[in-house]
């Protein structure tokens, strides 16, 4: 049987777009109280409102930067006083996201900092400080958003690649330190999805940004949204340990079918 997640606390960060937005729609549907946190409050607002109309049971929002332990920790003691007396179901590390696309001759101190502090450092801060609100033995879940870029690296990719690396190192080393307390903990891996990830990597270079995906069809922020939430619905005794998912246009890193455009 299933583990159903109506009225179960589901955190997210990095909820204002991309898979973290949709995470935040696909489990509203399924009727889980969300803790939703991100940088950008504004979009953050639009993305609670869309969630309270798809049928969550509550959704809750606040400010987080997970680069800064203060913000981390400030968030999950606010998470406290909305969870109250129960625990946390379901905690997405979502937040992270690529800064640039130099190789390492060029690339910029400030580039590889804020890739390493996102996803790595910040899916360690919210790790530790979310643990204690994980509920044990009852099928809860940490997935952790990783991708195609942690197994296979590329050119003016090493910081990602690196981190996304760590990412999924930091996910298999979480499985056995965990083991026996009935917390689960899995990556899901996406490869190449048509979100604001480009967007963000070319500083706002929307022709760049486009022609990443130009004559293929990505992946799009719902199909891994549904993959979260079918990974917290499994029956309390299965661990989704890691899921690779990539467009059929895609076989490998670099290795794309484009159609003339």
């Amino acid at each position: 049987m299933k583990t159903n997640l109506k009225n179960r606390w589901v955190l997210i960060t990095g909820a204002s777009s991309g898979f973290g937005a949709a995470a935040a729609e696909a489990f509203a549907a399924e009727g889980a109280h969300l803790l939703l946190g991100a940088r950008r409050v504004e979009r953050l607002k639009k993305i609670a409102a869309a969630a309270r109309k798809s049928g969550a049971a509550s959704v809750h929002w606040h400010a987080l930067d997970v680069t800064q332990t203060p913000s981390a920790d400030q968030f999950i003691a606010w998470a406290r006083t909305k969870i109250k007396a129960q625990t946390l179901h379901v905690l997405i590390n979502n937040a992270g996201g690529a800064h640039g696309l130099d190789a390492v001759a060029e690339a910029t101190d400030v580039d590889w900092e804020n890739t390493l502090q996102t996803n790595v450092l910040g899916l360690l801060r919210m790790t530790r400080a979310a643990l204690p609100l994980l509920a044990r033995d009852a099928g809860s879940s940490i997935i952790n958003l990783g991708s195609l870029a942690g197994r296979t690296a590329y050119a003016g990719g090493a910081a990602y690649c690196a981190a996304k690396a760590g990412e999924l190192a930091i996910t298999r080393a979480l499985r056995q330190e965990l083991l026996g307390t009935g917390i689960r903990v899995g990556t899901v891996d996406p490869g190449l999805a048509e979100t604001e990830f480009s967007l963000v990597r070319f500083k706002g270079d929307a022709e760049k940004a486009r022609a990443v995906y130009s004559g293929m069809h990505p992946l799009v922020a719902r199909d891994i949204a549904e993959i979260l939430v079918w990974v917290a619905s499994r029956p309390p005794h299965v661990n989704i340990d890691e899921i690779l998912v990539k467009p059929t246009d895609q076989a490998e890193m670099g290795k794309v079918f484009r159609r003339p455009v």
